[in-house]
C-alpha cells in the first residue's frame, strides 16, 4: 500500500510540475480581428499576465482556423512599418505582455475558411517550459475591437 501511495504522490507532483508556466499566465480579452472578404490572414490580440515569480516566454501559438500560426511584431525599417515573425514573446515575472494591433500579435495565416463575426477561435499558447493553455478568442470587427474597454485594468479591484 505504501508503494501505491508513494507512486500516487509522485504522479501528483509531476502533474503539478507539468502544468508549469501555463498555470501562472492569465489571458485577458483575447480576440481575433475579423478579416476583410477574401483576406488570407488576420491577427489575434490579448494581454498575457504573468502571476508567477519567474519570467515566461510564449514560444508558439496554434489554432484550427488557419494553416499557419506565427508570433509577429511590427517594426520600423527605415521609416517603413513591416511585420516580422518573432521567436518568442517574453512575459516578465509579475508583469504582462500586451499583444495589440501595430505591435506584438499572433498571426493566423492561410485561413482555412472565412471567419464570421461572433465566431470563436481556440488558440493554444505554448510556453518555454513545455506547458500550454487554450483560450477562446472571439472574432470581432476592427472597429468593435477598438471600442472595447482598455485591457490594462479589466477585472482588477484597486
Amino acid at each position: 500500500m505504501k508503494k501505491v501511495s508513494l507512486l500516487f504522490s509522485a504522479l501528483c507532483l509531476s502533474a503539478g510540475a507539468w502544468a508549469g508556466a501555463a498555470d501562472q499566465i492569465t489571458v485577458q480579452e483575447p480576440y481575433v480581428r475579423l478579416a476583410p472578404p477574401n483576406a488570407p490572414a488576420t491577427g489575434a490580440f490579448m494581454v498575457l499576465k504573468n502571476n508567477g515569480d519567474k519570467d515566461v516566454k510564449l514560444l508558439k501559438a496554434d489554432n484550427p482556423a488557419s494553416k499557419v500560426t506565427e508570433l509577429h511584431n511590427h517594426i520600423n525599417d527605415n521609416g517603413v512599418m513591416k511585420m516580422r515573425p518573432v521567436a518568442a514573446v517574453e512575459i516578465k515575472a509579475k508583469g504582462e505582455a500586451v499583444l495589440k494591433p501595430g505591435s506584438l500579435h499572433v498571426m493566423l495565416i492561410d485561413l482555412k475558411a472565412p471567419l464570421k463575426e461572433g465566431d470563436s477561435v481556440p488558440l493554444t499558447l505554448s510556453f518555454d517550459d513545455g506547458s500550454s493553455k487554450t483560450v477562446d478568442a472571439k472574432v470581432v470587427r476592427p472597429g468593435a475591437a477598438a471600442a472595447m474597454p482598455p485591457m490594462q485594468h479589466q477585472g482588477h479591484k484597486h
